[in-house]
């Protein structure tokens, strides 16, 4: 099963490899790689009001980007894994092809759109593991309401 990990990890890595290549050659700048930012996605910056929804299944493909601007460099689009997170990256897919269930992430929801707060590597290995969904920890970001 670790010669699995090791090889799953292997093909992520040549993946991100090859798409920094490829973005390099179009000369796309490094932004376009790197994970979209939740302050990015917020309107004006402007204060937002929280209303925790609770845990949810929701789809992989609506997680977009990170609320941590140091994991917006270290993964990328496809949430791709750094090669620092080898033997994490490794261990969560040992035991997600086991069947053991995933703690569920932490994520914030703008829209339709939802931010990793935590939980990086293990969207990684859901997408790794072709999932269509990862349990969540959501909690729904929107424009603060003001009273008329």
């Amino acid at each position: 099963m670790l010669v699995d990990a090791q090889t799953a990890f292997a093909r992520e890595r040549r993946r991100q490899l090859r798409g920094q290549a490829i973005g390099w050659v179009r000369r796309r700048p490094r932004e376009c790689r790197e994970l979209a930012r939740l302050e990015d996605a917020l309107p004006g910056g402007s204060p937002t009001q929280r209303r925790l929804v609770g845990l949810r299944a929701i789809p992989l493909e609506s997680i977009v980007g990170t609320a941590e601007s140091a994991k917006a460099r270290a993964f990328d689009q496809s949430f791709r894994p750094p090669a620092a997170s080898r033997r994490r990256w490794e261990r969560l897919w040992i035991a997600g092809r086991r069947g053991a269930p995933l703690p569920p992430i932490s994520v914030y929801k703008v829209g339709d759109r939802h931010f990793v707060n935590d939980g990086h590597h293990r969207v990684s290995v859901a997408q790794a593991l072709g999932m269509a969904a990862i349990d969540a920890e959501v909690t729904e970001l929107g424009p603060v309401r003001t009273a008329a």
